[in-house]
């Protein structure tokens, strides 16, 4: 794995890890321990954190005499980064078969008024191809 690719990658504990720190803005150790479901050992939390910080997904702030891990993304450049990793990985590179899985999966859930804004983000997309 490249340092571009562990960048990006992460493992499932650590999305979940990046999950609770992107959801409270900021969280210590102990805080994103008590968080996680089925959480490991408080050690191993702390080891995880050092490697997140390690790949650039966070720095700590020392508050207290304990440090303090906030993300160093914004939620949507995380966001992303996220999505065009699992658009290649799942879907080669296919943003149609995304599309499709997504309205496949959620078509129950949508309103009209969802469809509508979709369907203008569709022709705002053709507007700006041409």
């Amino acid at each position: 794995m490249t340092k571009k690719d562990g960048h990006r990658t992460l493992s499932r504990r650590e999305r979940q890890m990046m999950d609770i720190l992107y959801q409270r803005g900021r969280a210590s150790a102990a805080e994103i321990h008590q968080a996680l479901p089925d959480p490991p050992s408080y050690s191993a939390v702390r080891a995880k954190l050092r490697v997140l910080e390690e790949k650039g997904h966070v720095r700590h702030q020392e508050e207290s005499l304990h440090y303090v891990y906030v993300p160093t993304l914004p939620r949507d450049t995380a966001r992303r980064s996220a999505l065009r990793h699992m658009v290649s990985t799942f879907f080669e590179g296919s943003v149609e078969q995304t599309v499709a899985a997504l309205l496949d999966l959620s078509s129950a859930n949508l309103s009209p008024r969802d469809l509508d804004r979709i369907s203008q983000l569709i022709e705002d997309a053709k507007k700006e191809g041409a």
